[in-house]
């Protein structure tokens, strides 16, 4: 599969803490978390920490995406902590060098801060490569223009200079310091669509088209490449995204930011680009960048970092399950066995978050004993469906009668003992107060 360019390994040779793993649609989908600081916010510790917390809660890559003080310092102290594979955005680090004038820029000043970052041990770096000068008039009639850092910093540079975007131009110079440090190409999408009024424009799949191109260039250099993808995306939307970058692409891993299929709510996002995700996951998206409750709001915390890993999680194990991976249904049959067995502990440990899964059990029935109970505070000790299928087989076990049989046995008994109960539908604990009547 990495022979062929359908998955990247990202290893760089300088970052021996990372254990390597393969990012492709053949295999598990993976997600990745981003943290980094702001110029207003977060410090190295923060971020340290949020990298120790994206990763314990099942981050399979990081991306340090500072732009704030101590770019350097910071993504020192990740990468020596960091288990996984730590991704970068180069251009943050360079427009800093600049004090950030976009429009002076060098490719000098670039080449220099590749070479730099991938000394650190920066295992892919996303480069927007694709921003070209013939397609930033494309996004003029856009709702919201382009929303790609990364992309609007090279907008800005070919725009003050009427020139041709020299991520574009050095291209096969950048190809030679990857192939060096075996950093692998995340070719960025500095045109994805912000909105969904955006979603799937001339923009967007001019730049795919680029991407393309690079993406061959790379291979031919012997440069493991993904190529990253939107963005808002409607849901009906999304398959056509993922078929075109396949045939576009040759391939290659795409890499998604969601997409979120709804623009209507912030502080859900997390939601929003979670149904996407668990989409284009199925439709064969190798690696689904996550977004957290804050998306468009302010930094996230650890709190926001959880969230946003465990429902990406979530999303890349639906895709799994959908796409029929080898033992991807291993856990959700675990678990679901130890649910009907009222295994309450090993509920709670095969859970994506086990601490929440016991929080909730415990709020309504906090005494010890209730994790010894064949019930839950749903359905309460008489109701339970599980607890009564259980009844039902143990009798068809006792009496050696056929399930079909059992179950017309125990309604008849049910039926003597609503009659003899007084044919009350609702005894003295269940009365109707005065406000549902």
């Amino acid at each position: 599969e990495v022979a062929r360019g359908r998955a990247i390994i990202p290893s760089n040779i300088n970052h021996p803490e990372a254990e390597p793993m393969a990012i492709g649609r053949n295999f598990l989908v993976k997600i990745n978390a981003n943290i980094g600081n702001s110029a207003i916010a977060s410090s190295i510790e923060e971020e340290v920490e949020k990298m120790r917390w994206a990763t314990l809660w099942g981050a399979d890559t990081v991306m340090d995406l500072s732009t704030g003080k101590n770019i350097h310092a910071t993504r020192e102290w990740i990468l020596r902590n960091s288990p996984v594979p730590i991704g970068t955005v180069p251009i943050y680090q360079a427009l800093e060098k600049v004090n950030g004038k976009a429009e002076d820029l060098t490719w000098e000043i670039y080449r220099d801060t590749l070479i730099e970052q991938a000394e650190q041990g920066v295992d892919y770096f996303t480069i927007h490569a694709g921003v070209r000068l013939p397609y930033i008039r494309l996004t003029a009639k856009r709702t919201t223009g382009i929303v790609s850092r990364g992309g609007s910093i090279m907008a800005k540079w070919c725009l003050a200079r009427h020139e041709e975007s020299f991520l574009y131009t050095c291209f096969p110079e950048i190809c030679e310091i990857m192939r060096a440090y075996d950093v692998s190409f995340s070719l960025g999408d500095g045109l994805r669509p912000g909105s969904i009024a955006d979603a799937n424009d001339e923009a967007q799949f001019a730049e795919l088209e680029t991407l393309g191109e690079l993406t061959k260039t790379a291979w031919e250099m012997d440069c493991q490449t993904m190529v990253e993808g939107p963005g808002h995306v409607p849901m009906h939307l999304i398959k056509e995204n993922m078929d075109l970058q396949l045939e576009v692409c040759g391939e290659a891993p795409f890499y998604t930011l969601g997409p979120l299929t709804t623009d209507i709510a912030p502080g859900y996002d997390h939601i929003t680009s979670g149904i996407g995700a668990a989409m284009i996951g199925w439709f064969g998206c190798a690696m689904l960048c996550y977004v957290t409750p804050k998306e468009h709001l302010g930094l996230p915390n650890k709190k926001d970092v959880k969230e946003g890993v465990i429902t990406y999680k979530l999303a890349a194990h639906a895709a799994d399950l959908a796409k029929g991976h080898p033992a991807a249904q291993i856990r959700d049959n675990a678990l679901s066995k130890a649910r009907f067995e009222f295994r309450w502990e090993d509920q709670f440990n095969l859970a994506l978050d086990p601490e929440v899964a016991r929080e909730y059990h415990d709020e309504t029935l906090p005494a010890e004993g209730a994790k010894l109970a064949h019930f839950c505070s749903m359905c309460g000790p008489h109701f339970c469906s599980m607890k009564i299928t259980q009844e039902v087989r143990e009798y068809a076990a006792r009496e050696s009668v056929g399930e079909e049989k059992a179950l017309a046995v125990g309604m008849a008994e049910k039926s003597k003992e609503f009659v003899a109960a007084g044919s009350k539908i609702y005894h003295d604990n269940l009365t109707p107060n005065a406000d549902s009547e």
